[in-house]
């Protein structure tokens, strides 16, 4: 620049400013792949109760269901792990018991009557 004293000072706290930016974008990366981590130990341990908490037969219905729907099935997931972790599951779930939490789970479904004049 020209010399000056503030040019430089200026120029100096410009770079400061830049290396601090880059820094909490490095940082900020990080903390992304943490949560990513986070999620996927969370969901590994979702399976892990899931899998020992479910029949053969409960797990391929609820496949099925998270195949065709799936908000409805994570949601389901969800709700079996959470049962199981708090000591509400008595064994494991079979076809049968999985069918009717479904049942209890799956929102109401409007009926339409249409009558012809």
């Amino acid at each position: 620049m020209s010399g000056n004293p503030d040019d430089e000072r200026l120029e100096e706290l410009r770079e400061k400013k830049m290396e601090e930016l880059r820094e909490r974008k490095q940082g900020g990366g990080g903390d992304a792949e943490a949560q990513q981590e986070a999620q996927e130990r969370a969901e590994a341990q979702q399976e892990a109760v899931l899998k020992q908490h479910l029949t053969d037969g409960a797990r391929q219905r609820l496949n099925a269901v998270a195949m065709s729907k799936p908000e409805f099935g994570e949601k389901v997931k969800q709700q079996v792990a959470a049962l199981a972790q708090s000591g509400r599951v008595q064994g494991q779930i079979d076809e049968d018991q999985m069918r009717e939490l479904l049942k209890e789970l799956q929102p109401e479904q409007q009926s339409f009557d249409i009558q012809r004049r």
